[in-house]
């Protein structure tokens, strides 16, 4: 699990680890069932008090995104798949928000963002295909 975070965002280091956390699960790079890290060793990994990762890890866990288990550890929950989804949409709307920015800056036609996204798909697309058959 790679967390990184950064002392100069004005978002506190819990939140920094709380969006991250919430952002490999929307990814499915954290899947239901899987054990999170143990809060001392994730505090020392990130070089942060263990409270800080205690406070992020019981915001999950109210969020409903992770569970504790009695001595057994923290693990993503079985019921991540709505929470999931919904986080997956809210990061595409904010990527999507900010290449409208940028493309209204470029004065590039919607039009033509369209085509765009239209031609990355195939082209992305093709490649997973083909490396799909070369398996």
């Amino acid at each position: 699990m790679q967390i990184h975070i950064t002392t100069h965002d004005k978002v506190p280091i819990y939140l920094q680890v709380v969006n991250q956390i919430k952002y490999l699960v929307a990814a499915r790079r954290l899947v239901a069932g899987e054990e999170l890290p143990p809060i001392r060793v994730l505090a020392e990994k990130l070089v942060v008090n263990p409270n800080t990762i205690a406070r992020a890890y019981r915001e999950l866990e109210l969020a409903g995104i992770v569970e504790k288990r009695r001595t057994a550890g923290t693990f993503v929950t079985h019921q991540g798949s709505p929470l999931a989804r919904r986080e997956r949409m809210k990061i595409l709307t904010e990527r999507i928000d900010q290449l409208l920015a940028e493309a209204l800056q470029m004065d590039v036609d919607l039009d033509d963002v369209i085509k765009l996204v239209h031609q990355r798909s195939t082209v992305m697309n093709t490649s997973r295909l083909k490396e799909l058959s070369d398996v």
